[in-house]
């Protein structure tokens, strides 16, 4: 039998996230969550989320936090699961243990499903032994598979400790088709007869999943190409339970630099991080979504609206995709200088008084002030947590001088002369403006007959301390009349005085 494929009708799609709330939203799991979340969209249909706990051992509920955390930020909103409300919130494998026992007792009775009471360090022999003899697979040898039911029965009454493992048909192929790879075929042989319910009573997630999905009517499953081993596995599952499969969508791996699977390794896997750096939500949706997924005529820069307008099945791609954070830089650049005044401030200023840049008390002029530093900058930040660092010249009393700016700009005999024209030029000016100051800057390298960027890279160096920065005009416009000539004194005294 095989799961079929087919194009969904509107309004009948259910899609779900399933996270396993054990460590932080990797970058990849949150991708999967953002395609269902887009197709659910797209189709008119509903997105559900549920958390597969089943993992007792390795459960974190600062996982779990981080999860819902990371979803808000993005903006991805779920119909069901928790904090919805009604006989839904949440979707919670620990409190339906009951359902899956139940269904594993269907199956035992059945046939479809057996005890097994081997101990691990037996079922941890046998794996050895078998990849040592190369015998594929190479998990369990079925050996309770063939106690007879009432042995089975006696032992489980008995209490003694046992699994429910899944009796997989000893011959035959199971295929699926894939709503992104097309028709894939597995041989039953190769496949292992898997736990489904484990002594502790917690179904293992090839049970779990299937149980769900079915009683929560999902209508596609959108997941990690990691999972396609498992399918045939689900859909066998299926079969026995005489229940109709979703339809299966397995997502491309997302890949480093080097090509090799993005992994916790590789330090840039936390959305939660990405969130604390500076990256904005809606640069990281665009950016997630284009790993994978190409929405046509070389679109890039798209909000949520624009990619569930464009979201399909059919656009994503098989191939490994690269997270190329240059990129995302580029990306998150490009919506930084979207933002207006007021969000550019809104989101930045936590980032200045958290580097006690400026207080946490702004009066409207404190305020008016930062809004033209970050205004200035706004076209060099790539990341929101740049501008304590891009910015702090304009905010402190005593400024840090680049040595580099200060060995070439600053040495006696030939920028005294300079500034001390400077500075004469720019007390004379009747208004403190762009225009002027460009105006007296000029002056003096034409009194001096000295070229324009002999006066620049000093008045730069002398009143921001560094080589480099916004236009320096409209810097000395926001840094003010006071700040600018009180600092090329300071300048003047720190290294030119005789």
């Amino acid at each position: 039998m095989s799961a079929a494929m087919g194009q969904p009708d509107s309004g009948t799609v259910r899609v779900r996230y399933a996270p396993s709330p054990t460590g932080k939203p990797h970058v990849g799991n949150i991708r999967t969550a953002l395609y269902n979340w887009l197709f659910a969209r797209h189709h008119g249909g509903q997105f559900i989320f549920r958390l597969e706990d089943t993992d007792q051992e390795r459960y974190d509920p600062e996982a779990e936090g981080a999860v819902y955390e990371a979803l808000r930020w993005l903006g991805l909103d779920w119909d069901e699961g928790p904090d919805c409300g009604g006989p839904h919130s949440p979707y919670q494998q620990s409190q339906r243990l009951d359902i899956y026992r139940g269904i594993a007792d269907e199956l035992i009775a059945s046939g479809a499903a057996y005890p097994c009471f081997c101990s691990r360090e037996r079922v941890s022999q046998v794996r050895q032994a078998r990849r040592e003899a190369n015998l594929h697979p190479y998990g369990y040898d079925r050996h309770c598979r063939a106690l007879s039911r009432e042995d089975a029965d006696r032992r489980v009454a008995a209490g003694e400790p046992h699994v429910v493992r899944f009796a997989i048909p000893l011959e035959g192929a199971t295929t699926f088709e894939d709503e992104v790879r097309g028709r894939i075929t597995h041989q039953n042989r190769e496949l292992d007869d898997h736990v489904l319910l484990k002594s502790d009573g917690f179904p293992t997630y090839q049970m779990a999943n299937v149980v769900d999905d079915h009683l929560m009517g999902i209508t596609h499953v959108i997941r990690a190409e990691e999972w396609i081993p498992s399918t045939p596995r689900h859909v066998l599952l299926y079969q026995a339970l005489g229940w109709t499969p979703p339809r299966f969508a397995h997502l491309s791996l997302i890949v480093n630099s080097q090509r090799k699977k993005l992994s916790k390794r590789d330090g840039e896997v936390d959305v939660g991080e990405y969130a604390r750096r500076g990256y904005l939500p809606e640069a990281m949706a665009n950016f997630l979504a284009l790993l994978g997924w190409a929405p046509g005529e070389d679109r890039e820069i798209m909000s949520l609206e624009e990619m569930v307008e464009l979201f399909t099945l059919d656009r994503v791609n098989v191939s490994p995709s690269v997270f190329d954070l240059d990129k995302l830089e580029w990306m998150n650049g490009m919506y930084i200088r979207q933002l207006s005044p007021d969000d550019l401030v809104a989101k930045t200023l936590p980032l200045l008084q958290g580097a006690r840049l400026v207080s946490s008390d702004l009066d409207n002029g404190e305020r008016a002030y930062v809004s033209q530093v970050l205004l200035l900058e706004q076209e060099r930040i790539k990341r929101l947590d740049e501008a304590p660092e891009l910015t702090e010249f304009f905010f402190q009393d005593t400024l840090e001088y680049d040595p580099k700016g200060v060995r070439k700009w600053l040495s006696p005999p030939v920028a005294k002369p300079i500034l001390e024209r400077l500075l004469q030029r720019l007390e004379e000016l009747p208004e403190w403006t762009g225009e002027n100051l460009e105006a007296a800057i000029r002056g003096c390298a034409e009194d001096l007959d000295v070229k324009a960027a002999e006066v620049i890279h000093r008045a730069r160096v002398s009143t921001t301390g560094r080589t480099r920065g916004p236009g320096l005009f409209e810097t000395l416009t926001v840094l003010g009349r006071e700040r600018v000539t009180q600092r090329i004194k300071t300048a003047m005294e720190r290294f030119l005085s005789d």
